[in-house]
Formats: C-alpha cells, structure tokens, sequence
C-alpha cells in the first residue's frame, strides 16, 4: 500500500481530475486500446449498458456517455489480467483471504469453472458438466426446496433474471434475497403505501423542467455522476438545488463537465447547491417534516388574510386521502424537537421550505442516505406527503426519484425476483408455463443470513454480487456461509464470498456486460431497466475473456436441466438458444411488455407504463396516501442514556475509488483521503471534546439493543465537514459494526447509515 495521504480537495467535481482518473484506469488494466474503443461503446444505441450505475442514459448526444466511475466499471471488466489455475496452485484459500478486497479483484477475469477442495485448501478445475451435475444433484438431495436460497445481484441482465426466477420457483421456494433488500427496499415498500407503485415518477425530461430540485442523502459525484450532468444543466438554467447531506460532498458543490472543452480550458465550473443542509445523519425526516409544518402555516396565514391556498387543494381533495390526519400530526409536532432532531435550526428548515413554495415543478430525489435507517419508509413517505402538498406527482417536472445503485437492480425487481411474490405474478406464471409455484414468501437477505447460520445444510446460490462483503454483521455472515453445505457463485472476479464457503463450494465464470454473448441462433443482446423504468437493449462488443465463460443465461438454463431433468414443463435449452424466446415469454408474464421484442429495437427502448405517474393510485385507498410519522428518537440517543460515555452515529459511505464492494483503487479524491481506507470522518469540535487529533488511529466499537460490542480496529482520523456527533467510515470496512436484527422497519434494510459508536485509541498510534 502507498503511504496514506490526507488534503483537502479543492477543483470542482469532474474536470481534469476525471479525465486523468479514467486515463489511469484504462492504463492500468493493461490494454489501453481495447479499453479506449470499449468505452466509446458504453451506452451508445448499439453498444452495452454500463455496469456501473442505474442512471438513466441521455439521448445520446455524444459518443462519450460514460462517467469516471463508469469507466473504472468498463476498465475493470475488459481487463487483460486473467485468473486461471496459477493463481490457486501458488495460494490457499487461507492465504487468500489474507489479501485485500481491493487485491483480490485485481487479479483480472476468472477463466474456468473451479471447485473447492479440502483436502489441499484450493479450487481446482472442474468441468461445467461436473458442476452442473453434482449442484444438481445437491439440489434435488435437500429436504426442501426451502433449505436453498439464491441471491440475485443488481447487475443481471432482464432474461437472466426472468429465468432465474423462473427456475427457482419451479424448483420449489421463493427464496429471493437480493441486493434490494440492502438499499433500496424501503423505497418500495414506502411509494407502493403512498402512491401505489415502488418505483420513481419522473424521467430524464422531467429534470429539464423542474424549478426545484431537492436532494436527501445522496452523493451523486460518486455514486451516480452521469446525474451532476443534469444537475449542472439545471443549475445553468436557474432551477434551485437544495441538498441535504451531513457530509459535505464535492460533487454537490461545484461541478466541471470533462466534456465541455470549453469549460476545461478557461477553468471554469457550475455551482450545484443553491443551498446545502448539513443535518445530523438520520435528520431527514425531521428536516421534511419541518418544511411541511412551515408551508402548512404559510398555508394557513394566506388563506387568513384571503389569498389563494399555497396548496393545491383541487389535487388534494381529488387525488389523496389522510390530509387531515397528516395536519393535525405536523401541528402538534414542535420546532424544538423538529431542530432539535434534524440538526438544522428553524430558521434554515424555513429557508428550505420557502424554496419549495417558491417552485411550480418540483423533484425529491433520495440515495442510501435515506434508505438505510431504521426509520427510512417513514422519512420516504415524509417525502411523498411533501411533494404531495403541492400536486408535484404526476405531471412535468416533477415527482419522486429514488436514485438506485447497480445498473439493473430495478429490472431484476421487475422481472420477479422477490420474496414476497404478488399472487398475480404467481397466478400468471402457473398460467403461462403449467407448473405449480410455492405462494409462501422467502428469505429476504437478513432472514437468510439468520437462516444459514442457525440450521446447517443450507444451499447458497449467487448470482453474481459479493455477499460476503456486502452484508453487515460480518462475523455472523461468515459464520452462515460456512455453515451451508454448498456455496455456488456466478462472477467474473475472485471476491471475498467466494474465500469464505460452505463445505462444498463452486465458483462460476460468467461473460461480463462488454463481452460478445453467442448462442445457438447467433450473436445475443439482453435488456436492462434503468432508475428511471427505461428498458433497453444491451449488446456486448469484446471477446469473451476465456473460452470456457457461459453466460448468466446459459448458466442458469443448464442448472435448470440438471436439478430439474423431465419433470421441468420448460424446454431451457431451446429458450436460452435465442434470447428472443427468452423475451416472448416475459411478455406473457408481464402486460408491460407485450410486443417486447419489437418495442425494446426502437433506438433508446421504452419507458415501462408508471400508474402513479398517471395519475393512477394503486393503494389501498385508491388514492395517493399522506402517510402521518411522530418524530423519534433515534438509536444513538436511546443508548446513550445506558452509557456515560460520548456516543456518536456512524454512517458507511462509498470511497471515489469504489463501486459498491468492488474496489477499484485506494483513493477518495473528492474527500481528499489517498492511500488508505481505513479512515474515520470526524469534526474537530468533537475531537477536541475527545481530547484527540487528526492523524490518530482508534478502534470502532459499535452498540446494538442486543447487547452485543462489534469491533473494527486502527481507524485513522481525519478531520472533515460534518456535524458535532456524526461520523463516516467505508464500507465493507465498517460493515461488522452493524447488528443483524438492527433494520429498517417494514423494509428490513440493514441500518448501515446509522450506526451507535464509540471511539477508543488504538494501541499502536502509528501506522506500520
């Protein structure tokens, strides 16, 4: 590791910061050309959907539709490094779960299919019918089709999902944990209580309308930033963007577009905030519930001096229900508590609210800042009844938008996998294909977890992701994936899931997103589904980067085989021979896509039918819902009144160098941190209190109500922008400190953004 170094960062998000990132990326993977001409076809017509992001692609104006984070996505795939059998004859498993998350993806592509051996502690080469036939085998062996779970990652293409799903209920369970059910799950579940449908409202157009744009818990600069390119636009034309974030994040401030040749060379760049709330983390719902106490109050007093109604009372009374209620909630609610749990004064949760009143077109848009707490459907909902207020659903310009992560965790959703089944999607499945399916709901991701390390024996698929890496309370994840009797992973990188197994374990090689996927019938594209519910063709332009890779599809369809044999209604191998079939089906299954096929050719794709966009609410009252929420307190608070000691809230966050658990180098450009992870975000009014200073190392004790004390070691402190109280650290480095049973309520979301801490010096203050 290169010596750690700390500074603060002081150029605009993108710019020549960017350009020089990608350039690095590209070089370092050991083919610049191929790396070049892979990225000019990333979101292009006929080209591939990035594996990175979800954000939506633009209307493709340009031949260069990618952004930094994007470009280490595509680098890191078309890569020249190759993982074959070298790499385990020289290691142990043992000794490779020493190495880094960063090291062990560094590697380069997997080649062949391997399978874990004991005896000598390494995977060794086996043949895909090997593999194929004895998982089969371990399958059809379990006493329940329950005692087997499959994960699905985001970044599986539409027909791999369809199929997926498909398999597995014929097999017998809905087991479905999903990456969903670590982000965006209270998303869901909160919009399809309010207004009916658990996906976002708006498209890419709407961003060109809105007066108003306001932003929870999101860091778009690196997380999503092809979406600073709209926000910039946006900015330009006089729209205001309120951003609320505990954490100040360069790419919510200051904004060069590395495309704008202009703009680079005079050195210029784009205010984005018009104005920017540090609040404590979790502070959200109080801060939203504030503004919707003071547009309640102008309300209120205009109406007393006999002007119009701030609100629109026609949509109120027309499109919702539980006005009332949610009124008589927000007046009896204090300023006090309302600043007092938000972290923002009166004054400046006035000053938000005013902007909103002050637009005609309004869009709230909310990341893994809002999602991952405790109380995170309420505070989405807190949201909805705000827009609500004003009728900013359902007509231009506005609506809600939950910016999700991985580039078709939408589509996987869409396509059926879930744990909890509607009984339409079921019915039809029986309908279509005349097999029975369970109606019992599964394991989500946490039930899971509990599941394997509480009953031995279970069966662990995965469909591409780092499970491993990418749940919280790691040490009780470790212990239930070593529990099962058979770990299985589709990847196309080595990662920590695939070093922490079950008694029998396979790792499988899949083609990547970039990579030429021929079948039977020819040459294959497979569809996506983006943030904003456009779906799309993807189509890969590379080589495969082994001979031996199968693709997602063919994997699954082959597995279906081997578990299934005769008794399968489905002909898999005929339907993975052209994706074409694969689309037929789907649009059997699901009304929004019929004519598939045909719709998804149109350059650019379709825009999934969005009742609550129409004006259609499918709730239980048939309207758009306000949904009431008294403030609580939240966990930190609770425990400190058992503790005498200083007690912070910590949240995980993303390094610039990082896409969810893949870590693609060791820097965090924007927050000024380069050569090391392990760091700590802290104030310095609460490291004078801790009477410590920037440069230190301390261990990270976490506090759950199960009474149980996590620790991460050798934290080093670093000095930033954040509230008195609150901290931040990366994830997976901190993901042990979150307890199993701590999860959002109705959405079960580990709480990973809100985390009760302490701090303790580190034994040895140096690093070595």
């Amino acid at each position: 590791m290169s010596k750690s170094v700390v500074k603060v960062y002081k150029r605009p998000a993108g710019g020549w910061g960017a350009l020089k990132s990608v350039a690095s990326q590209i070089m370092g993977q050991g083919n610049p050309a191929k790396g070049v001409m892979t990225l000019l076809s990333a979101n292009q017509p006929d080209g591939f959907d990035c594996p990175g992001c979800a954000w939506p692609d633009a209307n493709h104006r340009s031949t260069f539709e990618f952004c930094e984070n994007g470009a280490k996505a595509v680098a890191a795939e078309s890569t020249s490094r190759r993982v074959t059998n070298n790499l385990f004859e020289r290691y142990t498993v043992t000794e490779l779960n020493a190495q880094t998350d960063y090291w062990l993806e560094d590697q380069g592509r997997l080649t062949e299919p391997m399978r874990y051996d004991a005896a000598s502690d390494r995977y060794l080469p086996v043949s895909w019918d090997t593999a194929f036939a004895d998982i089969g085998t371990q399958l059809r062996a379990l006493p329940s089709p329950d005692d087997a779970i499959f994960y699905t990652s985001g970044r599986t293409s539409n027909e791999a999902a369809f199929l997926y799903q498909l398999f597995v209920r014929e097999f017998g369970t809905n087991n479905f944990p999903d990456c969903s059910n670590m982000c965006h799950e209270p998303s869901g579940t909160a919009m399809r209580e309010s207004v009916g449908i658990g996906k976002g409202t708006v498209t890419l157009q709407d961003f060109e309308q809105a007066d108003a744009i306001f932003i929870f818990g999101q860091n778009p600069g690196t997380n999503h930033p092809r979406m600073l390119g709209e926000l910039r636009a946006a900015a330009k034309r006089g729209a205001a963007i309120i951003s609320f974030n505990p954490l100040r994040e360069r790419g919510l401030e200051k904004f060069q577009n590395p495309q704008d040749i202009r703009e680079m060379l005079a050195g210029e760049a784009t205010d984005i905030s018009t104005s920017y709330y540090q609040l404590t983390i979790g502070g959200d719902l109080a801060a939203v519930k504030g503004m919707i106490k003071h547009v309640l109050e102008q309300d209120a007093l205009a109406v007393a001096q006999g002007q119009a109604s701030l609100l629109d009372q026609a949509f109120i009374a027309e499109h919702t229900s539980g006005f009332e209620a949610l009124q008589q909630d927000v007046t009896q609610e204090s300023w006090e508590t309302l600043s007092a749990q938000s972290g923002l004064s009166e004054a400046q949760i006035r000053a938000a609210a005013a902007s909103y009143l002050k637009a005609d077109r309004v869009i709230a848009c909310w990341g893994m800042g809002i999602t991952q707490h405790q109380y995170s459907v309420a505070t989405i909902q807190m949201i909805t009844n705000l827009l609500l207020l004003r009728g900013h659903i359902g007509r231009p310009g506005a609506g809600l938008c939950p910016v999700r992560g991985h580039s078709n965790v939408q589509g996987d959703r869409t396509m059926g996998i879930h744990e909890k089944p509607a009984p339409a999607l079921l019915e039809k499945i029986e309908q279509v294909f005349g097999f029975p399916v369970p109606r019992h709901n599964g394991y989500d991701t946490v039930g899971a977890i509990e599941a394997m390390r509480d009953q031995p024996g279970k069966v662990f698929f995965a469909m591409g992701g780092n499970f491993a890496a990418a749940t919280p309370d790691t040490a009780e994840t470790y212990r239930a994936l070593k529990n099962c009797a058979l770990t299985v992973h589709v990847t196309t990188k080595l990662n920590r899931s695939h070093l922490i197994h079950g008694k029998s374990a396979y790792i499988l090689p899949c083609l990547g997103r970039t990579e030429i996927d021929v079948q039977e019938s020819g040459p294959q594209a497979v569809t996506v589904e983006d943030s904003m519910s456009m779906v799309h063709l993807s189509t890969g332009m590379n080589a495969p980067a082994s001979a031996q890779l199968l693709s997602e599809p063919m994997i699954i369809a082959r597995l279906a085989v081997a578990t299934l044999g005769e008794r399968s209604k489905i002909n898999w191998l005929h339907m993975v021979a052209d994706y074409d079939r694969i689309r037929d089906a789907i649009a059997k299954v699901f009304e929004d896509f019929a004519d598939f096929n045909q719709r998804v050719r149109v350059p650019g794709g379709f825009h999934l039918r969005n009742s609550a966009r129409l004006r259609e609410w499918r709730t239980a009252t048939g309207k758009a819902r306000f949904m009431p929420f008294a403030i609580p307190r939240s966990m930190t608070q609770k425990l400190s009144e058992q503790y005498a000691e200083n007690l912070f809230t910590l949240a995980t966050v993303r390094s610039h160098d990082q896409y969810n658990t893949t870590i693609y180098g060791m820097n965090d450009r924007y927050r000024g941190v380069f050569g090391e992870r392990r760091v700590l975000f802290i104030c310095a009014d609460d490291l004078k209190m801790l009477n410590m200073q920037a440069g230190e190392w301390v261990d990270i004790q976490s506090l759950g109500e199960d009474g149980v004390t996590r620790e991460a070691q050798r934290f080093l402190l670093v000095e930033y922008a954040i509230p008195r109280g609150c901290l931040a650290a990366y994830f997976p480095e901190t993901n042990g400190l979150v307890p199993l049973g701590s999860f959002a309520e109705r959405a079960r979301t580990p709480t990973s953004k809100a985390i009760p801490v302490r701090l303790r010096k580190h034994l040895a203050m140096k690093a070595g």
